[in-house]
Formats: structure tokens, C-alpha cells, sequence
């Protein structure tokens, strides 16, 4: 149990048998009044949304969360859902694609990634700041085109629609932002 002004954003927190991530947070005292705490939730399993104003003497279960590295197998075609395994156990874990789907097209198949476990429940994914992946498919680049500042529309390995620059060319690997989606230069391997 921790009192609502010991949470912090990036929290998760068991409320009715469910867990919700502390998205943001505001502590507000106005004047000589009683503490208030705004905090904006995400479900983990639903993916809804949940505002929650509490005072500063109540208290949340705050979840365990135990971080563990796994192996991206493959996509379910029957579910939908993401399968990853355990190096070192091989046990597998599906994670749903409302909950990953939007960070699947930063991973390719056989990356090695960093799954969230609450108990023995795979229930997030974390990636790296950035990734390196390799364009499959862009415009080619007309020759004089040498502004700096105009971006083509570029395909990578896993499916992922990115803008990269007129130079950047088929078969060249390239660092992505996995939070803004962006070309952030030329990779080295």
C-alpha cells in the first residue's frame, strides 16, 4: 500500500482486480485546503482510460513488476496477439495487440526485447529509446536533389512507413526514434 502522494507517474496500481498505469500525476493544494491528487490512468488489459482524484491521506496497492528479456517469435494469425520466449526458460508469453500493436512495427522477428511481468503475466513491452532497421523500399533519389531539409517516404523491414532524406537509399540501415518514429540518422551495425 502506498498513500496517493507516494505515487509517482510510470506507477501501476491494482484498483478493482485490474491494473492501471499512472500516466500523469498532479499534486495540487489550493490554499489552506486539503491536498489533492489528479491522476490520469491507463488499463493495462483494457487499454481505457480512468481519471482519479484522490485526497492525500488515501491509499492504492502498488503492483510488483518484475522486468525479463525475451525472444520475439512470430504474430498469431488465429488471435492477433504477439508470442515471445524466455531464453532461458523457453516459456512462452502472448501479449494482446490492442496492448503492443503499436510498438510491433519497431521489432523484428527473433529481436531480443524487454517484457513487464506482473506475477506470471507478460503485460507490457519496453523498447529501447531507438532501433536500427533496414529500408526496404523507398523512392529513388533524383540527382541534384541535394536539400538538405526534404524528406521521401521510406518503407523499413518490419512495415513501418518512415521519412528518411532524399540520400538515404534501399538496403541502408537507419536509427528510428521508437517514440516520435522518426529517422534519426544512418546506423552502424
Amino acid at each position: 500500500m502506498a498513500r496517493a502522494t507516494e505515487i509517482r507517474k510510470g506507477n501501476v496500481l491494482i484498483i478493482d482486480g485490474d491494473l492501471w498505469v499512472v500516466a500523469e500525476y498532479k499534486h495540487h493544494t489550493p490554499g489552506n485546503l486539503r491536498a489533492i491528487i489528479n491522476m490520469k490512468c491507463k488499463s493495462l488489459s483494457t487499454g481505457s482510460w480512468k481519471h482519479i482524484r484522490a485526497g492525500s491521506s488515501e491509499s492504492y496497492d502498488v503492483a510488483y513488476l518484475e522486468k525479463r528479456k525475451a525472444q520475439y517469435l512470430y504474430k498469431n494469425e488465429g488471435t492477433g496477439d504477439y508470442v515471445f520466449m524466455d531464453q532461458g526458460t523457453y516459456d512462452q508469453y502472448e501479449l494482446d495487440h490492442d496492448l503492443v500493436g503499436d510498438q510491433m512495427p519497431y521489432v523484428k522477428e527473433n529481436d531480443e526485447v524487454q517484457l513487464t511481468f506482473h506475477g506470471e503475466k507478460a503485460i507490457s513491452l519496453d523498447l529501447p529509446p531507438s532501433v536500427n532497421l533496414t529500408i526496404t523500399e523507398s523512392e529513388p533519389a533524383a540527382k541534384g536533389n541535394t536539400v538538405s531539409n526534404i524528406f521521401k517516404r521510406a518503407v523499413v523491414e518490419t512495415g513501418l512507413e518512415i521519412k528518411v532524406p532524399l540520400h538515404i537509399d534501399v538496403g541502408e540501415l537507419v536509427k528510428i526514434s521508437t517514440e516520435t518514429g522518426e529517422f534519426m540518422g544512418r546506423a552502424k551495425e
